[in-house]
């Protein structure tokens, strides 16, 4: 075995984990599961069958990730932070044919209960603020705050809000890289 399983974790048959990724205290990760390379799953963190979650995803503590939820590449799920896959759930009617897919794709940050209801993508490096609910897809780079969540800016891949000049440039701060906004779409010079 080339992962850390906690002893009071549970991994059932038939599911995926790559080398170096560490599953901490109370998790359970169940059959069918795919788990890449150098993960991380925090304390109290359950990943359904069939999810999908790439290289490098850290999921903090109380996250629950159901079926229908890709996460690519480098992806950050903040602690307590909620993934749906019914978007009318009921006690008493089975649902289990309507589970939405829910795609966050790399890089992508979502913040401490932060909620995201399925059927929806998150684009690369979108950085959604704690306590956001977000109800349709989001842009690449977007940030998003409030509920429901609105777009309040544009963040970088390493994670600060970009400030456009009049030719529709910014540079990050602290990697010094340059992004271009242009009808609405940010994308990153290389």
């Amino acid at each position: 075995m080339s992962y850390y399983v906690h002893p009071s974790s549970f991994i059932d048959d038939n599911c995926v984990i790559g080398d170096g990724t560490k599953i901490w205290h109370f998790s359970h990760v169940m059959s069918g599961a795919v788990i890449g390379n150098n993960c991380n799953l925090g304390q109290n963190v359950v990943v359904s069958p069939k999810v999908i979650l790439g290289n490098n995803v850290r999921v903090q503590n109380n996250v629950s990730i159901y079926e229908g939820v890709i996460c690519e590449d480098d992806v950050f799920l903040g602690p307590s932070m909620v993934l749906t896959n019914v978007v009318n759930p009921r006690s008493a009617i089975s649902r289990k044919e309507e589970f939405k897919k829910t795609l966050i794709k790399k890089g992508a940050s979502i913040g401490a209960n932060a909620t995201i209801v399925c059927g929806h993508t998150i684009g690369e490096y979108a950085f959604i603020g704690a306590g956001a609910v977000v109800t349709k897809d989001v842009s690449s780079y977007a940030l998003i705050v409030g509920n429901p969540g609105r777009q309040k800016g544009w963040m970088s891949e390493y994670g600060h809000k970009l400030i456009f000049n009049s030719e529709n440039m910014a540079i990050c701060p602290e990697s010094k890289q340059e992004y271009f906004l242009e009808n609405n779409v940010v994308k990153r010079i290389k």
